[in-house]
């Protein structure tokens, strides 16, 4: 079955379908008001993503750092943002983009 690169306004997906048809069925289903922008068979059968693309170079997890870090700010956004930076030394954007993706995910 092959694998597919879906993007909406919001999304960016990654599944498997067995043809096009059936990933634009699997997108109107889970985001019904999300318009298909791009619809990519993959060459491959798998997805990869560089962690130095996306910053991560440091043998730190960022992800139990940012999840450590919102805990014990007890949900707080601005004060995990502080903790994360002075746990991790990144600057303010980096360390916004780690908390409120780990926020989405769920702490």
């Amino acid at each position: 079955m092959p694998l597919y690169e879906v993007e909406t306004p919001g999304h960016i997906m990654i599944l498997w379908a067995d043809d096009q048809d059936s990933a634009r069925q699997t997108v109107s289903q889970s985001y019904p008001s999300e318009e298909i922008l791009r619809l990519i068979k993959r060459p491959r059968d798998s997805w990869v993503i560089s962690k130095a693309a996306l910053g991560i170079t440091s043998e730190m997890d960022p992800c139990t750092t940012a999840r450590d870090c919102l805990s014990r700010a007890e949900g707080d956004k601005v004060h995990a943002i502080r903790l994360y930076m002075q746990e991790t030394g990144c600057d303010l954007d980096q360390s916004r983009k780690v908390i409120e993706s780990n926020m989405v995910m769920g702490w």
